[in-house]
């Protein structure tokens, strides 16, 4: 499937947000591959996800108490205005995620995990039963690819000081695998503060490699994806 659902959710602006920069890469990278016409574009801070509220529970708890049920009978199991207005906006944001052969994210750590904007998309798309086959009882992500890319002002990787405070990849990891996904890519810039804060000015040359190699890799598994689809 050469359809791509990009979302972006780092609260800097264009030339301040590294994550940005690089999630805008690897879509033009993949759109010189397949075009615009499978590429879908989510900005949840500009276009904010609400946070699901009483009534999305208590729908949700409804149709989980029923088993799996079909993402099309759901809105007939609505039971007031406000669980309509809930599942209406939740079944498109669902749509993009299923319509997607590669979801890309766009996250900077922001205390330790993911901004919230980002985590109140999850938490909406996130509603019981959508992604699993009725029928079947199998995953409908179990062929979908998932690329992270995370920028983190810091340095986390394997064997820094603080490889302990990194909850961004671990969290993501872990949901999108309760959800059946198994195709990963995590491309991490690190020490992207380095240039900018004081404390970290020793690292600078360290910060700058690490956005080169990360450059270097969207665009790799950009086009990397797109042989991928096309041959499978």
């Amino acid at each position: 499937m050469t359809n791509l659902l990009h979302v972006d959710s780092s609260a800097g602006p264009a030339g301040l947000s590294v994550s940005r920069e690089l999630t805008a890469r690897f879509a033009a990278t993949w759109r010189e591959h397949h075009g615009d016409a499978g590429y879908r574009y989510r900005d949840v801070v500009a276009d904010p996800v609400p946070l699901v509220n009483p009534a999305y529970v208590t729908l949700g708890t409804r149709v989980e108490r029923l088993g799996t049920v079909p993402r099309g009978k759901i809105a007939e199991l609505a039971e007031s205005a406000a669980e309509e207005r809930e599942w209406a906006l939740t079944d498109p944001l669902v749509e993009e995620v299923l319509a997607a052969g590669t979801v890309l994210i766009g996250t900077p750590m922001y205390n330790f995990s993911v901004p919230a904007a980002l985590k109140a998309w999850i938490d909406r798309i996130t509603f019981p039963g959508v992604f699993t086959d009725p029928g079947t009882g199998e995953s409908l992500l179990a062929a979908t690819r998932v690329v992270i890319v995370a920028a983190r002002g810091g340095g986390y990787g394997p064997g820094s000081p603080r490889e302990g405070f990194d909850f961004q990849e671990p969290f993501l990891r872990k949901y999108f695998e309760n959800l059946g996904v198994t195709d990963f890519t995590f491309i991490h810039a690190d020490l992207t503060r380095a240039a900018d804060i004081p404390q970290l000015h020793a690292l600078r040359d360290l910060g700058a490699a690490s956005y080169a190699t990360a450059a270097d890799r969207v665009v790799q598994e950009a086009g990397g994806g797109a042989v991928k689809m096309q041959n499978g």
